[in-house]
């Protein structure tokens, strides 16, 4: 379960940066980055203990 948290958060991370280089569709851009920061952290939090 956990790698595949880290799997979606970075396809989110690079669907975040080619639509912010890309063009600007507002506030879903930037949801997603959110969304993937929080599942590498959370992967991170699990992989220490």
């Amino acid at each position: 379960m956990g790698s595949l948290l880290y799997i979606i958060a970075v396809i989110l991370i690079i669907a975040w940066a080619i639509g912010f280089i890309g063009y600007s569709a507002g506030g879903l851009i930037h949801v997603l980055l959110v969304i993937a920061i929080i599942a590498i952290i959370v992967r991170i939090i699990q992989g220490s203990r």
